[in-house]
């Protein structure tokens, strides 16, 4: 296995890409592994920004091995859980991209880091040595404070369009389905354990908590509760988890920040903390968090 420069490594012409194309998702492989054309190339190159990303190109009609090389590295990626994403470039089927990048032969595989390509692998070689080379390239990324991890792809969508579940997911949500939630809570724990990364998990995590934490209470006492005892911490979360049960995410948010800004010390402490949670069952993306975010911030500062 040779690491040698291509032709020009770190420049990436995208001129000859179609500037009409849609912007969208890679076309989904597996659950660290995309299929490249045209329209997600660019998304791909950008998502390493924040973890690294493997394109191996390959050539069904030219090169068998390169295919193998791809099918390694398609295995590998699931072994590695998300600390590099693979883009699979059939050279046949996207002559632009490997015009694009330069590609003088296959199979090649480029590390994409923080938007800047260099090749790494230039000729088939046994899973062996293909985990050990991706294994020093990681340590060295990681020493240089590169530590960035893809999360799952969605496992795409069945004959009837149904989405279909990342098996990597479908105990805790078989497990959900048959209101098991301490299974549940169980299974998300643990996957947790295995990569502290997984937004996903974390948020089912949180989700199956808050379940956890409304079972068999009664809306309208808990409500009653609340209002009867503005400052009780015990009433103001429960009302807030029912909130967010419901669809009220921003009543439940700006529930447990206004009990913040009455509060203090150990009762603070714990509405924040139990905001916080909300958070992570809704996710950081949202812009309703995003926005509580900042409304949380102000009433502690």
């Amino acid at each position: 296995m040779t690491q040698e420069p291509f032709s020009r490594p770190g420049a990436v012409d995208l001129s000859g890409l179609s500037a009409t194309a849609p912007a969208g998702a890679a076309g989904v492989s597996g659950a660290y592994t995309v299929t490249v054309d045209e329209q997600s190339f660019q998304s791909l190159l950008e998502s390493s920004m924040s973890a690294p990303v493997m394109l191996a190109f390959y050539s069904p009609s030219r090169s068998p091995e390169s295919v193998q090389l791809a099918d390694d590295l398609q295995v590998l990626s699931n072994e590695f859980e998300g600390r590099f994403l693979l883009g699979r470039v059939d050279i046949d089927a996207t002559p632009q991209i490997a015009q694009a990048m330069q590609i003088p032969s296959v199979p090649l595989v480029v590390l994409v880091a923080q938007g800047r390509p260099v090749p790494l692998i230039q000729n088939a070689a046994p899973r062996e040595e293909l985990r050990a080379a991706i294994t020093q390239v990681l340590q060295q990324l990681t020493a240089g404070g590169f530590t960035g991890r893809h999360q799952p792809r969605s496992a795409g969508v069945d004959e009837e369009g149904e989405e279909l579940v990342d098996p990597r997911y479908a105990p805790a949500q078989d497990a959900l389905a048959n209101n098991d939630i301490e299974g549940a809570i169980a299974e998300y724990t643990k996957l947790l354990d295995g990569n502290p990364a997984d937004a996903e998990a974390a948020a089912g995590l949180a989700m199956a908590q808050l379940l956890q934490r409304t079972q068999g209470a009664d809306l309208n006492a808990a409500r009653e509760a609340a209002a009867a005892n503005p400052d009780d911490v015990d009433a103001q979360t429960l009302v807030a988890d029912l909130d967010l049960l419901g669809g009220h995410v921003d009543d439940a948010f700006n529930r447990l920040i206004n009990l913040v800004r009455r509060t203090a010390e150990e009762d603070r402490d714990r509405a924040r903390t139990h905001l916080i949670a909300l958070f992570g069952a809704v996710g950081n993306a949202d812009p309703r968090v995003q926005r509580a975010r900042r409304d949380l911030a102000s009433a502690l500062f």
